[in-house]
């Protein structure tokens, strides 16, 4: 359920998701129904505004946690993904143990931090609103993306910001930060994925990955990451209608 996702996070269970950037209710009423724990929005590099996201996460439903990946670490983008009922933000290329602190800040109520306060979907509209308030600051969660040889740099640092629940490691942004755009098995662009999980194992802070394949999850898995990113809605239905259309060809040919 959406407010247990952050105690799970946080325990360390194994939490698999899939990466959603298609504008569209049906799709995302789909993927709640396939059995994935839960739905990563991008907001940062699909087309999806405030007002999308939130009928996204209404179409997901309340048992299914919407995780909504901001475009920056602006403080509006954060108030505005967890105003529509988010079960928390994923926020791109922290940086610094700064950075991380600033989110923290941008994510929790007074005295934790200063997000501002307003009545919106995620407290029922005004409905909800003592209960919502009471609680926002635990259920909430804030995932920091390392995905830049700077974050790399500052890891040890970031990992101890009070507030952060995990780090993502964006494997495709890292590796042009190194300049190796794409080549994500790169010994380098691998030694500096490493330097990262060995930073967050010695702080027991949860890790995740994003990756196009169950297999190239795989070794990951292996290494203690529980916050798993599976695919995209865009790339997984393009490669399976290819896949479709190319076995109808097949038989086709072979009459």
């Amino acid at each position: 359920m959406r407010h247990e996702f952050t105690s799970r996070l946080r325990r360390g269970d194994p939490l698999i998701g899939t990466i959603v950037t298609i504008n569209s209710s049906t799709v995302v009423e789909l993927l709640a129904r396939c059995g994935f724990d839960w739905l990563f929005l991008d907001g940062e590099h699909a087309p999806l505004g405030a007002a999308d996201l939130q009928h996204l996460v209404q179409a997901a439903g309340d048992e299914m946690p919407c995780v909504v990946r901001v475009p920056s670490s602006d403080e509006v983008f954060i108030k505005q993904a967890l105003d529509i009922g988010a079960a928390g933000i994923i926020v791109p290329q922290v940086n610094t143990a700064e950075q991380a602190e600033s989110v923290v800040r941008f994510a929790k109520y007074s005295p934790e931090g200063m997000r501002g306060v307003g009545l919106a979907r995620a407290h029922g509209y005004g409905m909800d609103f003592a209960k919502y308030i009471n609680n926002a600051n635990h259920d909430t969660a804030v995932i920091v993306q390392a995905e830049h040889a700077e974050a790399v740099k500052n890891i040890d640092a970031i990992v101890k910001v009070e507030g952060v629940d995990a780090v993502l490691v964006g494997p495709y942004d890292l590796s042009a930060s190194l300049g190796k755009i794409g080549q994500v098995e790169d010994p380098e662009v691998v030694h500096a994925i490493s330097q990262v999980t060995e930073a967050c194992a010695a702080a027991s802070m949860p890790l995740g990955l994003f990756a196009v394949a169950a297999t190239s999850l795989e070794p990951y898995i292996k290494r203690g990451y529980t916050l798993l990113v599976a695919g995209v809605d865009t790339l997984l239905l393009g490669q399976a209608e290819t896949s479709l259309l190319n076995e109808v060809k097949g038989l086709i040919g072979s009459r």
